[in-house]
């Protein structure tokens, strides 16, 4: 049951408070001045204090005053007592940070009916800021736990160009705060061969930066998922086509693994014929920029990863000539939407189509921007990356 210190010089008021209050349960502490009741609150803090305000040695008011000052005491709950019924001396005790107020004579029910109703509250509040320090605490380990995902992201991200006289690549990431699952690379495979892929993973956080890097490492250049091995002997190998990457990728990672799906498109480039090989999975199609003006969407592909044989991967097939570019996006783009409307797939090839004079690098930076534009700066709620390549041959 909870402490009451009742603290009055008077000893017939503070027999009759301790009657009135050890009937209702409550454990019981007297002091007969204001020093004598800080040094018991010092040593060991009551639930509720009873406070006279006209005393020797220290009145409430200082003692009050006193009580608010430390941190031990200052959140103990004070009832000032008295006999004063002055508007102006209730105005005084109440800034100084009582709760209420009872005047003498006492009334049974009314002193049992406010101490009772402010020891409610305080446990109300105690209990409200032990779970306001447990939340602080958990969104503390949240927002380290998306920090260190923020940071493997980041590591798993290439750190320089590919240098290829044949092309050239530009690449914006912007990760939002969440951190999500985005992730893109580009390997070369031998003389003439080059992939590119682009991923996307459901959710965000460390799960799906957990999902990033196994698919990261299942993506490595010298691996069995970019790689056919025929029999025993290594160096028998092909090069697998991405709907045989897709497939792969669609075995190793169904959504019972890891409660996550993603997305991809993947690409074989021949740097030198600018031939490419590609195929999707659920992911937002490339858009090959003619250097006529024409605007192209590579739509073959399939389903998303993890979801099962739902439908065959495709294989598509185009040939970038000089000077054409190809982009590679994710939906933070198109679903950028601080406001109530997407930034949509249509601007985002309009865009595409008034940068196609610019330099690649600051043809990226302007499609970004305008998206941010439009979003009035606005922050999104999902990676947005893009990254694009041209096929330029810098000899000529």
């Amino acid at each position: 049951m909870e402490t009451i210190l009742i603290v009055d010089d008077n000893l017939d008021s503070r027999l009759l408070l301790a009657v009135i209050l050890r009937k209702e349960g409550f454990t019981l502490e007297e002091a007969a001045d204001g020093a004598s009741a800080l040094q018991i609150c010092r040593e060991a803090p009551p639930d509720l204090i009873l406070l006279d305000i006209v005393m020797p040695v220290k009145d409430g008011y200082e003692t009050c005053r006193e009580l608010k000052d430390q941190p031990k005491t200052e959140h103990i709950p004070v009832i000032f007592l008295s006999a004063k019924g002055d508007t102006s001396d209730k105005v005084k005790g109440l800034d100084l940070g009582a709760v209420d107020y009872i005047t003498k004579p006492f009334d049974k029910a009314e002193v049992v009916a406010r101490v009772k109703t402010q020891l409610k509250i305080h446990n109300l509040t105690r209990d409200l800021s032990e779970s306001n320090k447990m939340l602080q605490e958990k969104q503390q380990k949240i927002d380290e736990d998306l920090k260190a995902a923020a940071q493997i992201q980041a590591a798993l991200l290439p750190s320089t160009k590919p240098d290829l006289e044949e092309y050239s690549f530009a690449w914006q990431f912007i990760p939002s705060d969440h951190s999500g699952g985005d992730i893109f690379n580009v390997h070369q495979l031998d003389n003439r061969t080059v992939i590119a892929y682009l991923v996307d993973v459901s959710g965000h956080g460390v799960p799906a930066a957990m999902v990033t890097v196994s698919v990261v490492q299942s993506l490595q250049p010298h691996g069995n998922t970019i790689w056919d091995i025929n029999g025993v002997d290594s160096s028998r190998r092909t090069i697998r086509k991405p709907s045989e990457v897709l497939d792969v990728l669609n075995k190793d990672y169904p959504i019972e693994r890891f409660d996550k799906y993603f997305t991809i498109v993947y690409l074989i480039i021949d740097r030198f014929s600018g031939e490419i090989v590609y195929g999707s999975a659920g992911h937002p199609p490339p858009l090959l920029m003619r250097t006529s003006g024409t605007l192209e969407r590579l739509d073959a592909g399939g389903p998303m990863i993890g979801l099962g044989d739902l439908l065959p991967f495709e294989d598509g097939h185009c040939r970038l000539m000089r000077g054409d570019r190809l982009f590679l996006y994710t939906d933070g783009i198109t679903e950028y939407c601080p406001d109530d409307e997407f930034y949509g797939p249509q601007r985002l090839e309009n865009e595409i189509t008034l940068t196609r004079h610019l330099p690649l690098e600051p043809a990226c930076q302007q499609i970004i921007n305008s998206m941010h534009e439009f979003g009035n700066g606005g922050k999104a709620d999902d990676d947005i990356t893009l990254v694009a390549l041209e096929f330029t041959d810098k000899n000529h």
